[in-house]
């Protein structure tokens, strides 16, 4: 098949990356991109060389040109906007995280596989070639076997007042949380069978810093933090038997460094070159589609609902239940 043809739903911040990174793919023509007003679609069109702007996001769904859309909307739209899309026969390429709970996540999974579209969640992390460097370094016993992992992300973040919105599915499990998870869920790949965690909850009614033990089924362990109001390392840890190595920077790292038994760093592993780090979800988007797949092998539904099932029971344990489910 020829380039695809690429929308973007809702012209905010994370979109402006999205464009900035697909703009000049060969794989990829800028086609159209939606937002509640035409003027802001405009100007988000002119700016990063998309043919259409339109006032709506049903105008998007309805142009026949368009083959995937890339969801960037809040998170307590995802649900609504990703069936919009693949109700009107569109591939989806949907931010995280990818619903506000499972059985939104599972419902949009079955319309995906009733209308054999493709539906991947945005994770960025699982589509980068470091994903794959670590992968390796621990296969290949760099560090020994791996016994535990460790990792924080956050930042302060008053003045996002999405973030603080309980009507717009904030805090920061949602928007922050979901990296340290996912870095552990990437290195352990059992099912994890006992979650403990708190939260510490604002004055809006949403998590503004949270804790999370993850145990998986094979004993091995996860000690994980997000917080909206202090400066973190953003830092994932994989600690083994005969060393560790350390990530900076979890949600899109520079470099990986090993670690040996007395703590001497034995190596340093550069990240390759990039635009900003969002090209390699659109590309694992295109060859899913032109293989006719309707999940990413980077981030299969399978890795969703699990990451989707976390997140719901921690957010139980909270008893933290948002205003869009």
């Amino acid at each position: 098949m020829g380039k695809i043809k690429f929308g973007i739903l809702a012209t905010g911040n994370i979109a402006n990356s999205m464009a900035k990174a697909v703009q000049n793919l060969e794989e990829i023509v800028c086609c159209a991109a939606a937002s509640r007003t035409y003027e802001k679609a405009k100007d988000f069109a002119d700016k990063w060389g998309f043919q259409k702007a339109y006032g709506s996001y049903e105008e998007l769904v309805n142009d026949p040109e368009v083959d995937l859309i890339y969801v960037a909307s809040p998170h307590s739209h995802h649900y609504e906007h990703a069936k919009l899309c693949l109700e009107h026969g569109k591939h989806v390429l949907l931010e995280k995280a990818f619903t506000v709970n499972v059985s939104q996540a599972e419902e949009l999974i079955a319309l995906s596989e009733e209308k054999g579209l493709l539906l991947a969640e945005a994770f960025w992390p699982r589509y980068m070639p470091t994903r794959k460097m670590l992968d390796d370094l621990i296969a290949q016993g760099t560090i020994g076997e791996v016994q535990a992992v460790m990792a924080d992300f956050g930042a302060p973040l008053s003045h996002v007042e999405r973030l603080w919105n309980p009507k717009l599915a904030g805090g920061a499990l949602l928007d922050l949380g979901v990296y340290p998870i996912n870095f552990a869920l990437q290195i352990f790949q059992g099912q994890v069978k006992n979650i403990r965690s708190d939260a510490v909850m604002s004055p809006q009614g949403v998590d503004h810093m949270n804790g999370i033990t993850l145990t998986f089924d094979d004993n091995k362990i996860a000690v994980l933090h997000s917080n909206m109001l202090a400066c973190m390392g953003n830092r994932g840890v994989v600690y083994g038997d005969k060393g560790f190595i350390e990530l900076y920077e979890i949600n899109n790292p520079k470099e990986i460094r090993v670690f040996n038994e007395n703590k001497e760093m034995t190596a340093c592993y550069p990240a390759p070159k990039q635009i900003n780090g969002y090209e390699y979800e659109a590309l694992a988007c295109v060859r899913a589609i032109e293989a006719g797949r309707i999940e990413c092998e980077e981030m299969p539904h399978s890795e969703t609902l699990r990451l989707m099932k976390i997140l719901d029971t921690v957010r139980e344990q909270w008893g933290f239940k948002l205003p869009c489910e």
